[in-house]
């Protein structure tokens, strides 16, 4: 028996309704979490257990979603390995020394049981306090995604670097992406070894690549990072998400994840006509729709269910997180509408 409708839904199965969560729940959105959070970066916040419990636990209360998500950022593993990067408020994950030679490599060391105390210590209370029907889902950051950060040295529009690297050094760009890969595998397993019980990979930049560049350079390593998982937590379902990822999706797919996150710009229906009616999605409202109000809201959540066409492999979401200026009652609405509309009496478990 199943006792969670993301963790039917994450399988095929029908839940009782088709499960919500929102990326980015936990967060600025929420006045309970500007009234706690305090100054300073968010990874000083995530340093702290009790803090970082209590504000995954906010959106759960306050919206009535079906998983938690933890508090955390795509940038902890790396600087919790001592990489030299933060978040800077309103800009994103500032490195002052980017990722540009192979002496950079040094400042990667492995990512120990250690590094992520903090992490896992949060995890620990989590599990305990959430009630069972409500799973807590771990993440991490993509390679390619965190990749571009440390050598772009903040967040970019042409990933120019990057690109440069890839191309003009790929024995340089394939270390990287190896450690990172290892940060990523070590991070989520971290996670579900303290009771996470499902995880979802943010690939968030990857629509910025070409297929064939998707493929050669960052393909193999997704594609270890959910084998490694696969083979350690079996079983445990994951996501792969990314932005602007519509020409990527078969591959994206292909890399080994049970679900596919989508964005707004892709049908649920046209993805399950490119790679079956089987194909478990999660998504895909657009977030600006939430901005417009309730009334806005509620037509465009109906009409992602419609998209869905009433197939039990169905977890609702956004098609990217929420934005800092969303009013949490309209998010709150669309939880109660998503659960309402689709309310079966007869759930498969």
């Amino acid at each position: 028996m199943i006792d969670s409708s993301f963790l039917s839904a994450s399988v095929g199965l029908r839940p009782h309704h088709t499960p919500v969560w929102f990326m980015r729940q936990a967060g600025r959105s929420l006045p309970e979490y500007r009234q706690i959070r305090g100054s300073g970066s968010i990874l000083d916040a995530i340093a702290q257990p009790e803090l970082a419990a209590e504000i995954t636990l906010q959106p759960v209360r306050r919206h009535n979603v079906d998983a938690a998500v933890l508090f955390s950022d795509i940038v902890v593993p790396v600087h919790a390995a001592g990489f030299g990067i933060d978040v800077t408020p309103g800009k994103g994950p500032v490195a002052e020394q980017p990722f540009r030679t192979r002496s950079d490599l040094h400042r990667l060391p492995p990512l120990t049981e250690q590094n992520l105390e903090h992490v896992t210590a949060t995890v620990d209370i989590l599990v305990n306090e959430l009630p069972a029907s409500v799973p807590l889902l771990a993440f991490a950051g993509a390679p390619f995604t965190v990749a571009s950060y440390l050598i772009e040295g903040a967040p970019s529009r042409t990933y120019e670097n990057t690109k440069a690297m890839m191309h003009g050094a790929p024995g340089l760009w394939s270390e990287l992406m190896e450690r990172l890969t290892d940060y990523a595998i070590e991070f989520i397993s971290a996670q579900l070894s303290h009771g996470a019980r499902a995880f979802q990979l943010f690939d968030s930049w990857a629509g910025a690549l070409s297929r064939r560049d998707y493929e050669t350079f960052v393909v193999p390593h997704s594609t270890r990072v959910f084998s490694a998982l696969n083979e350690r937590h079996v079983g445990v379902p994951g996501i792969h998400f990314g932005i602007g990822c519509d020409h990527l999706l078969e591959s994206m797919h292909a890399a080994g994840p049970q679900i596919l996150g989508l964005d707004w710009r892709t049908p649920i229906s046209a993805a399950r006509s490119r790679m079956g009616s089987d194909l478990i999605v999660q998504g895909n409202l657009d977030p600006a729709l939430v901005l417009a109000g309730a009334n806005i809201a509620l037509d465009g959540a109906a009409n992602v269910l419609s998209d869905n066409g009433d197939n039990p492999g169905h977890i609702f979401n956004l098609g990217h997180g929420v934005q800092p200026n969303t009013d949490p009652g309209v998010l709150t609405e669309i939880v109660a509408f998503v659960h309402d509309q689709t309310a079966r009496e007869t759930p498969s478990q």
